[in-house]
């Protein structure tokens, strides 16, 4: 560091430290430099922040210079393991305030990575914070900015900045009111900061619900991420009770009722343009209460048909029917599989000024402008089919029912779907094939299903293979028997198997992608359901007309380098 110590050129006392040590390796003019400091103290900046302001150095460049003139290593921060920072060791004021981070820890000697050599103020107040000996090391200033400005999203700050997010709650079903006893119970600042960051966490993961289960010695949380459910934390037992009164207030649920399950709902305000709805319910269990939330993102039903995964020629099946002027279009798969996703997609699409659509769902999971949803509520008697009497009424172009799930309901929207209505619904059904049959079962009457439904779309979703995925080599016949057929092994395509990833968090994937069966009604179904055809006879129709089924459409993934063949067999297991 003799460069330092050297006497400084005239004119140039009011320049110290780095800026110095550049004019004196003839990096910097005097002039230069002493411009550099004046702005600095003038906007209360560093002298290295103004000095990559100006230009006249790239960050790379200075920390090269610096380096060599202090005789100090240079480390690149991103090739650096973020796993092996000493991040804990220097207190996160002082890594934002002073910009300096922790890199290694030996003993009582503590490496830090500074853009600043000459900043000894810093160095002497980690000195006294970690009550250690300080070796800096010099990094590129705008990498060392990117990740102290990471570090900042610590859970601290997550939780201090959430504190002052809004929790507007806006469902009111069992507002019972609060007794002194309970309002202490749930008044725990640990406990309302602990679920902010549940629920904050859920939210950047991804996460399409939240579990809260005790159990007689532990207490756990779980996620569940692209269709699989992963533990991400086990709180203290004893909070448990805490924890449910506080979910169960914002909820608007009774808090003094815990032996009969309970439903409810909240909103959480992200910011005036972003606000995350949960659905709340609550199980009696042996040992408390269960809460599952599912977290419901208005965002995922505007993220267009494009985004949802259907291959071009059921997209365009797909389009050409929902904007048919009357006929029904139903949407089946087991629970979680994406169906509201894919209806609201599809009525996002026909939302129009001079359209009136209507939707009465069990609740309202979605909520979007220019639609009419209602709530059904059973006990109060407002059922599916009562809404659907009422909508009739509303002059309604196109009708959305939550689910069919009795003939009355069948019946209705069948009826509507015959009057100049386009009606949209679901089942609960394996395939297209077994939706028409199911209708049968309920008792519609085959001419009035042959005469109504226009297009089913069956779908499941699979887990999309991660950036980190590796090519599987996997012989011929398995891929036989998994339902390829021999014109599509001309290998002209690799399969992909999952490896795993930080991104990823090991998992080998990221995202999930829907994977369909686009059958529409032709005239040939139709005379098969007049006749009473059962789902093998409609299938094998549907076959020979060019419709993939789902495994098929899986396959099709597959081949695309979307997700895995053991997804797509886990998926769509026939």
């Amino acid at each position: 560091m003799a460069a330092v110590t050297t006497p400084p050129a005239p004119g140039a006392s009011a320049i110290s430290g780095l800026g110095r040590a550049l004019v004196q390796n003839g990096k910097l003019r005097l002039d230069q430099a002493d411009s550099i400091a004046k702005s600095a103290t003038a906007s209360g900046a560093s002298f290295v922040d103004q000095l990559l302001a100006s230009k006249l150095m790239t960050s790379r460049e200075l920390a090269l210079e610096a380096a060599q003139i202090f005789g100090l290593p240079l480390i690149d921060l991103s090739a650096y393991d973020p796993g092996l920072m000493q991040v804990e060791a220097i207190d996160k004021k002082l890594i934002q305030s002073l910009r300096v981070i922790g890199l290694h820890k030996r003993g009582n000697k503590l490496t830090v990575g500074v853009s600043d050599p000459t900043n000894f103020q810093a160095i002497d107040q980690i000195k006294f914070q970690t009550q250690m000996l300080v070796e800096p090391v010099v990094v590129e200033h705008d990498k060392l900015i990117s990740l102290t400005d990471k570090l900042a999203q610590t859970e601290e700050s997550k939780l201090n900045e959430l504190a002052g997010v809004e929790l507007n709650l806006d469902f009111a079903d069992a507002d019972a009111p609060a007794t002194a006893e309970s309002t202490a119970e749930i008044d725990d600042a640990p406990i309302v900061r602990f679920l902010q960051k549940v629920l904050m966490d859920a939210i950047n993961d991804g996460a399409s619900d939240i579990h809260f289960e005790p159990y007689e010695k532990f207490y756990r949380i779980r996620f569940r991420v692209d269709g699989v459910l992963r533990e991400i934390a086990q709180p203290p037992i004893a909070i448990k009770d805490k924890l449910s009164s506080r979910i169960k207030v914002i909820s608007r649920l009774d808090i003094s009722e815990k032996r009969v399950p309970q439903d409810g709902r909240m909103k959480l305000v992200l910011s005036k343009v972003r606000a995350i709805d949960f659905r709340v319910s609550t199980l009696p269990t042996l040992f408390g209460e269960k809460i599952v939330m599912r977290i419901l993102d208005p965002s995922q039903a505007k993220l267009g048909i494009d985004a949802l995964g259907y291959e071009p020629e059921q997209k365009e099946t797909l389009l050409s029917c929902i904007e048919r002027p009357y006929g029904m279009v139903l949407v089946t798969g087991p629970t979680g599989s994406g169906k509201t996703v894919s209806l609201y997609t599809c009525l996002n699409i026909l939302n129009q000024p001079g359209i009136n659509i209507s939707t009465a769902e069990d609740p309202a999971e979605i909520q979007l402008a220019g639609i009419n949803q209602v709530n059904v509520n059973d006990k109060a008697g407002l059922t599916f089919a009562a809404a659907l009497k009422s909508f009739l009424r509303q002059d309604p172009d196109i009708i959305m029912v939550g689910e069919i799930r009795d003939l009355e309901t069948a019946d209705i929207a069948i009826k509507a779907a015959q009057t100049g209505h386009m009606v949209f619904s679901t089942l609960h059904t394996n395939d297209g094939p077994t939706t028409l049959t199911r209708l049968m079962n309920m008792g519609v009457p085959t001419f009035n299903i042959a005469s109504s439904v226009i297009l089913i779309t069956a779908q499941r979703l699979a887990r999309r293979l991660c950036s980190c995925k590796e090519p599987a080599n996997m012989p011929d016949h398995a891929l036989l028997e998994a339902g390829f057929q021999d014109d599509d092994l001309d290998g002209t395509w690799q399969p992909f198997k999952p490896v795993g990833c930080e991104r990823c968090k090991g998992s080998g994937y990221k995202g999930r992608v829907g994977i369909y069966q686009v059958m529409p009604i032709t005239e040939a179904m139709q005379r098969i359901i007049l006749d009473g055809g059962n789902a093998i006879a409609i299938a094998e129709q549907a076959k020979r007309e060019g419709v993939a089924d789902l495994r098929r459409s899986g396959l099709i993934k597959v081949m695309h380098g979307a997700t895995s063949l053991e997804e797509v067999v886990a998926v769509t297991n026939q």
